[in-house]
């Protein structure tokens, strides 16, 4: 098992490395790599959101006895199911090598992370679907825009901060 993990972080690595010269003038390695894996992660998330709000859920509220869940709630649900540890894989092995933090004190921190994240999405959501009426998708989008910033800070400087003196930063 370890030898497929080395062989898909790797592979990502390679790739992103690989496009990153494109790059290089506008944002450091780091900053390129936390882009590119979050940007997948990213588009994986709105896509499991429209997936689950228009053909699972069918834009219909769901009903467990005395709780009903709208149906943007529980899309987000489902499709943070799919991205939260695909994120955590790629933050850890791709984006934030450097760190040496233990693995678990690291899922902690990330956990207690993409709990704010969970309570942006779920304020945000609200806000643009149920107060201002938009769309459930475009909301969703919009409302990425501002976990990603959230995300990346909190990532940065909690989760994966660097233990080094130098990091990807300077490359």
């Amino acid at each position: 098992m370890l030898k497929l993990h080395d062989f898909i972080s790797k592979l990502i690595l390679d790739l992103i490395d690989w496009v990153y010269p494109l790059f290089r003038k506008f944002m450091p390695l780091q900053t390129f790599r936390y882009a590119a894996c979050g940007g997948g992660n990213t588009v994986l998330d709105i896509l499991g959101f429209f997936l689950s709000y228009n053909f699972l859920f069918h834009k219909q509220p769901i009903h467990f006895g005395w709780l009903t869940i709208s149906p943007h709630i529980a899309s987000f649900m489902v499709s943070f199911c799919v991205t939260f540890p695909i994120g955590f894989y790629l933050s850890r092995y791709v984006v934030f090598q450097e760190t040496a933090v233990k693995k678990t004190e690291q899922l902690l921190k990330y956990f207690l992370v993409v709990l704010g994240c969970i309570l942006l999405n779920y304020v945000f959501l609200k806000l643009f679907v149920d107060y201002f009426g938009w769309f459930a998708t475009p909301a969703k989008i919009v409302t990425t825009f501002f976990v990603v910033i959230f995300s990346y800070t909190s990532q940065k400087n909690f989760t994966f901060k660097s233990t080094q003196s130098g990091d990807l930063e300077s490359m």
